[in-house]
């Protein structure tokens, strides 16, 4: 006979059955708790250590200029305390606190590097301030435990995303092109110089003017803030991502509130502008992060994207129309100030000193502004916002050459006398132009982000078209090959005058060259995909860009004088000349279609 099988008592319930088809979802914060575990302790261990590195000192030749590790102790603890706070009840929203916090500790590492490399040349005077000449660079228990506290947090952030993937495909957030638009303005606040300096053994200056860890430092942290704020807004749930957002506002305010903090407590030290835009930006950002993420279904999607595509065209033509009006003030106003203080008169005697590309940011300013004024005019905005979406790039290209002037010649002047003197009781400063000038630059970044953005609601609202013919492959790709040659040889010969370039001689105006180069590169990349008209208009914005750069040779070298064309300027008329045949074949192959 056979065994009887017993039914199940109570102490041995029967499982229940799954629906068939159901399959299980992989653990997660909710259900498992030692991921939380691992994440919250490693998160909580590197603010302990961040906060102590604060009281110890990062090397025994120089301490704190104020009274900061209260302050850095607060910034340090605070984020890691409310995402411990968090767990119990709404976890994914403590490991989006981690994650933020750790998207910019690659950042901060980098930047701390400074004080092993080269501690006297760090701006950072809530940890190292002399306050006798330092010739050396010794690191003290400070610094390590300040190297250990991004450590242990970035690996934190490591076991929060993989706590967080959950396999499940993100929702439509809010805020997706306005957050990160906000993050890459944060970012310019943190390339700028951190405070003003009286004091003689602090030498203040922006990220590009300095050594290289504190240049790579920031750099990184400039990327990470808008990479991390888009990346937080693709997270599957919208705790994780009102999380990320909190956890990196908390980051940036680690980084931006010690400048402002110190330019406050002495009197040779004075607030800038660049960390107070970093916390109006990332407080914004906190604040976005308590509204509603998840995009609400629309019962009418036609009636919402025409408002919403108007809205888009009006702050693209805005921010278009400023970048060029910052610029003409930039190329008419004084770069570098020069004042030679007199002890027998009253007050100081002033000059100033001109660049030689003003003429050419001039130039640059009015094209953008057409193109500008075109995106507000509703008949040619479809066709102006492409080229508004790559013009940017010629403010750029004019601006940083401008501004070369405006690093070079205080430099060489403070150093040995302006002109070649004998070193007079003079001063040099940077003048209005190179403010102005540099706010073009930053607007010119802005303009290209609110175009971009402009251009995924324009495809969102004309649906799919045909794509260009294949017969402006040819053209398109011996234009951006052209153009690359282009920007990376001289346009023209001066004797005695050495032109930036991409593959030699390096130089601020090089950022300018490879800004431009990209923009072209790519706009030949997106016309290959593009329906005809929005390609045409690519590809015409491209040529005028390499014809702007072919134009150096009057704008530029007319002001020095005995000026000759060099390989770049046929190189950049030839690329001129492709690309606007690619254009029209493109605008050919269009009309075919209609």
């Amino acid at each position: 006979m056979p065994p009887r099988s017993d039914p199940p008592g109570p102490s041995s319930p029967a499982p229940a059955a799954r629906p068939t088809g159901e399959e299980t979802p992989p653990p997660s914060w909710v259900e498992n708790d030692r991921p939380q575990t691992i994440a919250l302790g490693l998160a909580a261990a590197g603010a302990v250590a961040l906060a102590a590195g604060a009281v110890a000192r990062v090397s025994p030749d120089a301490g704190p200029g104020f009274t900061s590790w209260p302050w850095l102790a607060v910034l340090a603890l605070a984020p890691v305390v409310a995402a411990i706070v968090a767990a119990g009840k709404r976890p994914a929203l403590a490991g989006g606190l981690v994650l933020g916090l750790a998207a910019l500790a690659p950042g901060r590492l980098v930047l701390d590097l400074q004080f092993a490399v080269n501690g006297p040349l760090a701006v950072r005077p809530e940890l190292y301030l002399a306050d006798r000449f330092v010739g050396g660079s010794a690191v003290g228990a400070g610094f390590w435990l300040l190297i250990a506290g991004h450590l242990l947090t970035l690996a934190a952030g490591v076991a929060a995303w993989r706590a967080s993937q959950t396999g499940e495909e993100p929702e439509r957030r809010r805020w997706r092109l306005l957050v990160p638009l906000l993050a890459v303005a944060a970012s310019v606040g943190l390339l700028t110089a951190p405070v003003h300096s009286a004091n003689g053994f602090l030498l203040a200056r922006a990220s590009f003017e300095g050594p290289w860890p504190a240049l790579g430092g920031y750099l990184l942290l400039a990327a990470a803030l808008p990479l991390a704020a888009a990346l937080a807004l693709a997270a599957p749930a919208e705790r994780t991502a009102r999380g990320a957002l909190l956890g990196l506002a908390a980051g940036a305010f680690g980084v931006a509130v010690p400048p402002v903090v110190a330019g406050l407590s002495r009197a040779d030290l004075g607030v800038t502008w660049g960390p107070v835009l970093v916390l109006l930006m990332t407080a914004v950002i906190g604040a976005l992060a308590f509204t509603r993420l998840a995009e609400k279904p629309a019962d009418d999607e036609a009636d919402l994207k025409i408002p919403g595509l108007f809205w888009w065209r009006l702050v693209t033509g805005l921010l278009g129309l400023a970048t060029a009006l910052a610029a003409v003030i930039g190329s008419f106003a004084p770069q570098v100030a020069v004042t030679a203080l007199n002890p027998g008169a009253p007050a100081p005697v002033s000059a100033a000193a001109e660049s030689p590309a003003r003429w050419f940011l001039l130039v640059a300013a009015v094209v953008l502004a057409v193109a500008a004024l075109g995106v507000l005019v509703p008949k040619t905005a479809p066709g102006a916002r492409p080229l508004l979406g790559l013009l940017w790039a010629g403010i750029v290209l004019a601006g940083t050459a401008v501004l070369n002037t405006a690093l070079t010649a205080p430099q060489a002047g403070n150093l040995g006398g302006f002109g070649g003197t004998a070193a007079p009781a003079l001063t040099y400063d940077l003048g209005a132009g190179a403010a102005w000038t540099f706010a073009a630059l930053v607007l010119a970044v802005l303009t290209a982000l609110a175009a971009a953005g402009t251009g995924v609601v324009e495809r969102e609202d004309a649906g799919n078209a045909a794509e260009p013919g294949k017969n402006v492959l040819t053209p398109v790709v011996a234009g951006a090959v052209l153009a690359v040659a282009a920007f990376g040889l001289p346009v023209f010969t001066v004797p005695g005058y050495v032109t930036a370039g991409l593959w030699s001689d390096f130089d601020t105006p090089s950022w300018g060259l490879l800004t431009a180069a990209v923009a072209v590169v790519g706009a030949a990349a997106l016309a290959l995909r593009a329906r005809p008209k929005p390609a045409a208009a690519l590809l015409t914005g491209a040529a005028v860009l390499t014809a702007l750069h072919a134009a150096e040779l009057p704008l530029v070298g007319g002001t020095l004088g005995g000026a000759t064309p060099a390989t770049g300027f046929w190189l950049a008329l030839a690329a001129t000349a492709a690309l606007l045949i690619a254009a029209g074949l493109a605008a050919a192959g269009g009309r075919r279609d209609a």
